[in-house]
C-alpha cells in the first residue's frame, strides 16, 4: 500500500530550477492524474468535462493509484526475480561439479585400463603355455588311443584332461588337498564353472567381435532370423514390389577379391562353378537354412523341383550350366536353398564380379551390365557386404565405390577383406580399423583359405578355421582389443558368420514396422477388389477343371440331337441328290435322244402299252443309272459323311468357350476324337456296304413310295432350273445383254460348223487349210457364251422332263419306270438312305457317343497332376486373375500372421534407461 498512497511533497519550500531551451518546468502536482478513460454522464452536456477539484497545499491527500492489465506482467516478473537468480546459481554449481566428477572419472579409468592391459598380457603368456602343454598332451593321449585301445589311460591324465588349467595359487591348495586314501579331491561344482569360463576365454580366437551372452539369445536369434528369412520368401513370392521386401545380403566384388571363397567358408561346402572365364552370369539367391537336427547337408533347386540333393559337386555343375545358358549377364535369378546343421540362417545373392575391360569373346558392354545389374540389387533395404582384397588398396575397390553411391554414409555395409595372410599385421590392422574409409557396420578381416585340407578327414569350415585360428594367434599382439576403444577388430570366418546373422536380423527387425504397414495396406486393398470382382467367391484350380470338363461333356451330348436317326436320312438323301442329278445328268440330259422319250410318255398310242413295247434303249439306261446309284460306294461316302460331321463337331468344341483358352487341350481333345473315328470308319462303312447289297440287283417300289418320289424328282427339277436360270442371267448381264449375248451365241456356233465342216473335210482326205483366228470377241466372252450355251440346253431338257413328271404317264405308278427313271432313281436313294442311316447309327455314332466322353476323363482328367491342374486353370486369363488375386490374399493374410507371430519371439524393443552421469546425474 505504499507504492499506492503516498503523500505530496511541499512544494513552495523547494527552489525553482531554471531550465533552458525556454521550457517551462512544470511540478508533479499541478499534473493532472492519469485517468485512462473519460466518463460522459447526463448531468453535463456532450462534450464538456465536469472540472477537477482543488486542493491546498496544507491539507493532507491520500491518492489511490489506478491498475491496469499492462502492469500485472510487470508485477508477476519482480515477484519470480529472486527464486529464478537462485535456481541459475545452484545449476551453475551443480554443472561444475559434475564437470569435475567427469575429469576424475575418465583419469581413472586410463589407470583401470593401463593396469587391465598389463593383466591381460600377463594371462596371455600363461594361456600361451598351458595350451601347449594341453596340445601336447593331447596328441599323446590320441597316440595311445590309437595304439592300443584296450589299455587304460594313466589316472594323471585323466585328471589333467578332466580338470583342464587351474589358476596358479588356486591349483597348488587343491593339488595339496587330499583324502585319506591318496586320491585328489574332486573340484566343486563352481570351481569347474570358472575353470572352464577361464578356458574359453583363454581359447577364444582374438577375432571375436563380441562374446555371445547366452545359448537362449543365440537361438532365439536363430529361430527370429529363420521366421524373418520365411516372411522374405512368402513376400518375394507375392510381389516383387520394393515396398513388400526384407532385406538381403548382396554380395558383391570384383572377379580376383576372393568373392566365391567368402562365401563357400560360410556355407562350408564348395559348390560354387569354377572356371577360367566369368563363370557367374546369373545372380544366385542363396538361402542357408540351420537344421540343428539334420546329420548330412543337402540343396534344392525351388524352380527345378529337383529334390534333395546331397551332394555339392552335383550342385556345382548345375549352377555352372544353369549360367552356362545365357550368353551374357541375365538378371534371372537361380534360387538355391542349402539345409545344414553348420549353416547360419542367411539370405545371400551372390552377384558377377565386377571387371575392368571386356576380352576378345565377350560383349564389349558387359562392364557396363554387371554395374546395372549389381546397382539394380544393392538397392535399399538390402545389405551390401562389400569384398576387397587385402593386398589391393581399397581406393581401387571397386565394391566399395560402387557401395559409396547408393550408400554414402556406409549405414548398410559390411566390409570384408580377404587374403589378410598376404599384407603385414600392422597394414591389415590399419585396414580393419577403417580410418580412412569408415563403414558404420565395420570390416571383417578373413583368410577364407583351405591350405593342408584333408577331404576325408576334415571339413572345409573346419579347415578355413584352422587355418584362421593359426594366423590370427601368431598375430593376436596387433588384433587384440584396443585400450581405447575397448573392443577388438573383427577377424575370422566365425565372426563374420555372426555379424551377418546380427546385422540382417537387425536390419529385418528395423523393417518390420515399414512392412506390417505394407502389407496392411496390400491386404485390405486386395480384400477389396476380391469383394467388388468376385463378391468373396472362391474358386481353385481343381474345381475349374473339373467345370471345364463338364461343361465340354454337356455341350457335346447337348449336340447329340443333330445326329439322331432322321437328321442323319436327311443328310445322306442330300448326298445321294447330288449324286442322283450328276448319273442323270450324264446319262439323260446329255443325251439328244431324250426328247424321244418324252413324247413317248405323251404319245397316246403307248398309253397302254407295257415295258417290253419300248425300245430296250431305255431300259438299258435306266438299268446304268440304279447300278451307278448303287454301286458308287454309298456305304463308304455316307460313314466318311457322318464321321466328317462328327469331326466339325469336336473342332467346334475344341475352338469354343472354354477350351479355346486352352491350346494343347484342345488339340489333345482332337486327336483322340480322330483315333475313335479312324477305329470305327472301316468296320462300320463295309456293315453299310452288306447292307445295302441288295439294293444294287432289284428294287420293290411301292404305289406310296412311287408318288413320294415323283414329288420329290419335281422339286429337285424346279431347284435345279432355278439355278441354271440365275447363272445364265448372271452371263446375260456380265457380257453387255440379251443382244450382246445372241450375237455371242450365233458366233459361237458358226465356230462350231465351220470346225465340225474342216473336220470332215479331214476325214475325207482333202487338204484343209487353217483359218486365221479371229478377233471379233473377247475370249472370255466367247467362254461365256459357250457356258450360256450348255445351261440353255440343260434349261430346255429339265423343263422337258418337268413337264413329263407332271403328267399323266408318271402319275399312273411304279410300272411307268422307264418313261419317269428321277422318280425311280429318287426311291432307290431313299431306301439306300434309310438303310445307310440305321446301320451307321448303330455302328458309329452310339459308339462314338459312348466313348467320347470316357476318353475325355481318362486322357484329359486323370493324366494331369497337381502343377498341369495349375498350369490349366491359369491358362484361362479370367480364372488366372481370380486365382492370382485370392492366392495373393490369402498369402497375405499369412504373413501378417506370421509378422504377429513375432512378437512371441521378440518382444518389442523397449528404450534402455539411459544411465546417470556424474554425483548428480539423478536430479535433472
Amino acid at each position: 500500500m505504499n507504492t499506492l498512497r503516498r503523500r505530496p511533497p511541499q512544494l513552495p519550500h523547494l527552489p525553482k530550477k531554471a531550465f533552458s531551451y525556454n521550457i517551462t518546468p512544470t511540478s508533479r502536482l499541478q499534473r493532472p492524474p492519469h485517468r485512462p478513460y473519460s466518463l460522459f454522464t447526463s448531468q453535463s452536456p456532450l462534450g464538456q468535462v465536469k472540472p477537477r477539484r482543488q486542493f491546498l497545499p496544507g491539507h493532507r491527500n491520500v491518492h489511490i493509484r489506478a491498475i491496469s492489465y499492462s502492469s500485472i506482467p510487470r508485477f508477476v516478473a519482480r515477484a519470480f526475480r529472486v527464486p529464478v537468480a537462485g535456481a541459475t546459481v545452484g545449476i551453475g554449481g551443480v554443472s561444475y561439479a559434475n564437470y569435475q566428477f567427469e575429469e576424475f572419472k575418465k583419469k581413472t579409468s586410463g589407470w583401470m585400463s593401463s593396469v587391465q592391459d598389463t593383466a591381460t598380457d600377463l594371462f596371455d603368456g600363461a594361456s600361451d603355455g598351458f595350451k601347449a602343454a594341453s596340445d601336447r598332451v593331447k596328441s599323446a593321449s590320441d597316440s595311445l588311443k590309437s595304439a592300443a585301445e584296450g589299455l587304460e589311460a594313466p589316472q594323471f591324465l585323466k585328471d589333467l584332461f578332466s580338470t583342464g588349467s587351474k589358476g596358479g595359487s588356486k591349483g597348488d591348495s587343491d593339488g595339496n588337498e587330499s583324502s585319506g586314501d591318496g586320491r585328489r579331491k574332486k573340484p566343486e561344482p563352481e570351481e569347474q564353472a570358472a575353470l572352464a569360463a577361464l578356458v574359453a576365454a583363454t581359447m577364444s580366437s582374438p577375432s571375436d567381435s563380441k562374446s555371445d551372452n547366452s545359448l537362449g539369445e543365440s537361438s532365439g536369434l536363430m529361430h527370429l532370423t529363420r521366421k524373418l528369412i520365411e516372411i522374405r520368401s512368402m513376400l518375394i513370392a507375392i510381389d516383387q514390389k520394393d515396398a513388400l521386401k526384407l532385406p538381403s545380403i548382396v554380395v558383391i566384388g570384383s572377379q580376383s577379391s576372393g568373392k566365391s571363397s567368402v562365401l563357400e567358408a560360410i556355407v562350408g561346402e564348395e559348390f560354387l562353378p569354377k572356371g577360367n572365364n566369368m563363370v557367374t552370369r546369373r545372380p544366385i539367391e542363396l538361402t542357408l537354412i540351420h537344421e540343428p537336427k539334420a546329420t548330412s547337408s543337402y540343396s534344392e533347386f525351388p524352380d527345378l523341383n529337383m529334390g534333395k540333393i546331397t551332394s555339392f559337386s552335383q550342385v556345382q555343375k548345375i549352377l555352372f550350366d544353369l549360367n552356362a545358358a545365357v550368353p551374357t549377364v541375365s538378371a534371372d535369378p537361380i534360387q538355391l536353398r542349402i539345409h545344414s546343421p553348420r549353416v547360419p540362417d542367411l539370405t545371400l545373392i551372390d552377384l558377377p564380379g565386377y571387371i575392368q575391360i571386356a576380352s576378345m569373346d565377350q560383349p564389349e558392354d558387359l562392364k557396363g551390365q554387371i554395374e546395372d545389374l549389381c546397382e539394380k540389387y544393392i538397392k535399399e533395404p538390402n545389405l551390401i557386404l562389400a569384398v576387397c582384397a587385402a593386398d589391393v588398396d581399397l581406393a581401387n575397390s571397386p565394391a566399395l565405390r560402387v557401395s559409396r553411391k547408393v550408400d554414402p554414409l556406409g549405414m548398410r555395409t559390411i566390409g570384408v577383406v580377404t587374403k589378410m595372410d598376404l599384407v603385414e599385421p600392422n597394414v591389415g590392422r590399419g585396414i580393419l580399423e577403417g580410418n580412412r574409409y569408415p563403414l558404420h557396420l565395420g570390416y571383417v578381416g578373413v583368410v577364407a583359405k583351405t591350405s593342408g585340407f584333408l577331404p576325408g578327414r576334415e571339413s572345409v569350415t573346419d579347415a578355413i578355421q584352422r587355418a584362421e585360428n593359426d594366423y590370427f594367434s601368431k598375430h593376436k599382439d596387433i588384433y587384440r582389443p584396443s585400450a581405447s576403444s575397448g573392443s577388438g577388430l573383427m577377424v575370422g570366418t566365425s565372426t563374420l558368420r555372426r555379424r551377418l546373422m546380427e546385422v540382417l536380423e537387425s536390419s529385418m527387425a528395423s523393417s518390420l514396422h515399414g512392412i506390417t504397414n505394407a502389407v496392411q495396406l496390400e491386404l485390405e486393398e486386395a480384400s477389396y477388389q476380391f469383394k467388388v470382382q468376385y463378391n468373396d467367391r472362391r474358386i481353385s484350380a481343381e474345381s475349374y477343371v473339373a467345370e471345364c470338363m463338364d461343361m465340354l461333356k454337356g455341350n457335346f451330348l447337348g449336340s447329340r440331337p443333330s445326329f439322331n436317326r432322321h437328321e442323319m436320312r436327311q443328310k445322306l438323301k442330300a448326298m445321294l441328290d447330288d449324286k442322283l442329278m450328276d448319273i442323270l445328268e450324264s446319262l439323260y440330259w446329255s443325251d439328244k435322244r431324250v426328247g424321244e422319250l418324252s413324247e413317248l410318255s405323251q404319245n397316246p398310242k403307248f398309253v397302254n402299252s407295257s415295258s417290253e413295247d419300248i425300245d430296250p434303249y431305255w431300259r438299258h439306261k435306266l438299268e446304268a443309272a440304279s447300278s451307278l446309284l448303287t454301286k458308287s460306294g454309298v456305304g463308304r461316302d455316307s460313314t466318311l459323311l457322318v464321321a466328317d460331321g462328327l469331326r466339325a463337331l469336336t473342332e467346334s468344341l475344341a475352338k469354343n468357350e472354354p477350351f479355346n483358352h486352352h491350346p494343347q487341350a484342345a488339340e489333345r481333345l482332337i486327336e483322340f476324337s480322330h483315333a475313335i473315328l479312324r477305329d470305327r470308319i472301316g468296320l462300320t462303312s463295309d456293315q453299310v456296304e452288306n447292307c445295302i447289297k441288295p439294293y444294287k440287283y432289284d428294287v420293290e417300289v411301292e404305289k406310296p413310295e412311287w408318288e413320294v418320289g415323283r414329288e420329290r424328282s419335281v422339286k429337285l427339277y424346279e431347284n435345279e432350273l432355278a439355278m441354271c436360270e440365275t447363272k445364265l442371267k448372271e452371263i446375260r448381264t456380265k457380257v453387255g445383254g440379251s443382244r450382246r449375248l445372241g450375237s455371242l451365241i450365233s458366233y459361237v456356233k458358226g465356230l462350231e460348223e465351220r470346225e465340225k465342216e474342216r473336220k470332215g473335210r479331214m476325214r475325207r482326205g482333202e487338204v484343209v487349210e487353217e483359218e486365221p483366228e479371229s478377233y471379233r470377241y473377247p475370249p472370255a466372252q466367247v467362254l461365256d457364251a459357250r457356258h450360256a450355251m450348255l445351261y440353255g440346253d440343260r434349261i430346255a431338257a429339265l423343263k422337258l422332263r418337268t413337264a413329263a413328271l407332271k403328267g399323266k404317264r408318271c402319275k399312273a405308278g411304279p410300272d411307268q419306270d422307264l418313261f419317269c427313271p428321277e422318280a425311280f432313281l429318287n426311291v432307290v436313294a431313299d431306301k439306300l438312305a434309310y438303310t445307310s442311316s440305321m446301320f451307321i447309327n448303330i455302328e458309329l455314332l452310339e459308339h462314338f457317343f459312348y466313348n467320347f466322353p470316357r476318353e475325355i476323363d481318362s486322357r484329359l482328367l486323370y493324366d494331369l497332376d497337381r502343377n498341369a491342374i495349375d498350369q490349366f486353370a491359369k491358362e484361362n486369363p479370367s480364372v488366372r486373375a481370380h486365382l492370382e488375386l485370392q492366392d495373393r490374399k490369402d498369402k497375405l493374410e499369412e504373413v501378417m500372421k506370421q509378422l504377429s507371430s513375432l512378437s512371441t519371439l521378440r518382444a518389442d524393443p523397449q528404450p534402455a534407461q539411459r544411465r546417470s552421469r556424474g554425483l548428480f546425474g539423478s536430479m535433472f
